[in-house]
């Protein structure tokens, strides 16, 4: 037998081959972990019905709506238009008198918008579902949102209608001990393979009617359900649409930071905000000042893809059928309340979600929600905190890109407070700065003989802020 030996040369040739092959693979890995795409790479900017619609939103209010966010808000970034709760309801004026409620279910189990509502749905004589309504937004550049209660409805259990795409049936997946304990429409899910079909169908429906933004409620806390979050999540994933995925209501709590981060784009902090400036129980509804404690919890936890989400901008006209209220009505937070709304919630890095009825909308509204250093801090900015809080008096500043930063005092008292301070009591590098202000857009110096380090001096209104730009 004649034996084959590799010369030295060839030997360190194959060595390195298989070496240079096993870098490849690593340095491929390595490059789809770094491509792999973050949804909401910036804090997402839209408008929702709920604030001025509450259920009972219709297609052609939808589209005026619309029309008014493409002409006015969606050249600054505003680009997500969410239709609420109650789109499958058919009389949702009965929702105080749950055993009134008619609904709109196709023959899978699956909540579609009812006709009578939104008329697009039919074509052929077939619901088609929200195809043609999300057709007309996306060629506005816009895209479009819906909002869910987690689970299943309860009148497809009753009559266990079969599940899309499988062998399952609706009494499969319903978790009919542990339903949303304020929603009458809908049992929860159960951790089973049932359960996780059901979610794949909805989103397989969702996807097919080009949905960009999913807001599910009842699920990130009274109760937190992790299961159905991990359930939605991979139904996302499986039915190939970049799916933005929003948790409601709060406040979700900071144990569940890391799970919610991984699952999710979005969570709220706390439950519903409105127009109101302190709720003093501070559960539910919630006021401006309520959220400030919340906003310092959650700001370390922020960054490209995780958005805690401080709850909607209840600003403008809300009407005509705001959920929570005396009725339809313009804002009752003051002109220096909504200024310190925007402000705390740029300076978190929020979604920026506008509540306000788009038809009505006043010139101050539309400049307050348009104020591009506003922006520009809440979506360009590469972490923010608090660092400061005496008594009434409250400090946040952010970084931004350039070596910039962003300033902001508030007043959360019902006194006045003159503020005389040099810009190092607020973890800011000394002077001179150029400072503008936000809100009034006057720039000023600061950094005198006297004060070189620079220096602040005004005199905050009760529930007012005071926003710079620092360079």
């Amino acid at each position: 037998m004649k034996l084959v030996k590799f010369s030295q040369p060839r030997y360190l040739v194959v060595v390195l081959l298989i070496h240079f092959l096993c870098l490849l693979g690593i340095l491929s890995a390595q490059q789809t972990s770094i491509s792999k795409k973050i949804l909401a790479s910036t804090p997402p900017m839209g408008w929702n019905s709920w604030d001025s619609y509450g259920m009972r939103i219709d297609e052609q209010q939808f589209r005026d709506n619309v029309e008014v966010l493409h002409a006015k808000l969606q050249p600054s970034g505003y680009k997500y238009a969410v239709i609420d709760e109650g789109w499958y309801m058919v009389n949702p004026e009965d929702r105080s008198k749950p055993e009134l409620l008619k609904y709109a279910v196709d023959n899978n189990g699956r909540f579609i918008p009812v006709t009578n509502r939104f008329p697009s749905a039919l074509q052929d004589g077939n619901n088609t579902g929200f195809e043609q309504l999300t057709s007309w937004v996306h060629s506005l550049g816009l895209k479009f949102g819906i909002h869910i209660i987690r689970g299943i409805p309860r009148e497809s259990v009753s009559r266990n209608l079969p599940i899309e795409g499988t062998n399952f049936k609706a009494q499969d997946a319903a978790d009919q001990g542990n339903p949303c304990p304020w929603d009458p429409t809908s049992w929860g899910i159960r951790d089973n393979e049932a359960g996780q079909a059901w979610y794949d169908s909805l989103l397989r429906q969702y996807a097919a009617w080009g949905v960009d933004f999913l807001k599910v409620d009842c699920i990130s806390d009274h109760p937190y359900k992790a299961n159905e979050i991990r359930q939605i999540h991979l139904a996302i994933q499986r039915s190939g649409r970049d799916i933005v995925l929003s948790l409601s209501p709060g406040p979700t709590q900071l144990s569940h930071q890391d799970e919610v981060g991984e699952l999710a784009q979005m969570w709220r902090i706390s439950n519903d905000i409105w127009d109101m400036w302190d709720s003093h129980n501070g559960v539910y509804p919630i006021g401006i000042k309520n959220q400030f404690e919340n906003a310092a919890r959650w700001a370390p936890y922020v960054k490209p893809g995780n958005w805690p989400d401080a709850d909607m901008l209840p600003v403008g006209e809300l009407s005509p059928f705001p959920d929570v209220g005396p009725g339809s009505r313009h804002t009752h937070l003051t002109p220096d309340e909504q200024k310190t709304q925007l402000t705390l919630w740029a300076m978190l890095r929020s979604p920026l979600i506008a509540g306000a009825n788009m038809t009505l909308l006043d010139k101050d509204t539309v400049s307050l929600l348009t104020n591009t250093d506003m922006l520009k801090i809440d979506q360009t900015a590469m972490a923010s905190r608090q660092v400061l809080h005496e008594e009434d008096f409250v400090v946040w500043t952010a970084d931004l890109p350039g070596n910039q930063h962003a300033l902001a005092l508030f007043n959360l008292g019902d006194k006045s407070i003159t503020v005389n301070r040099p810009l190092t009591d607020f973890a800011l590098a000394g002077g001179p700065h150029k400072l503008r202000n936000v809100w009034s857009l006057k720039n000023v110096w600061t950094g005198t003989p006297r004060h070189p380090e620079g220096h602040i001096s005004a005199t905050l209104d009760p529930h007012a802020c005071l926003l710079l730009m620092v360079k």
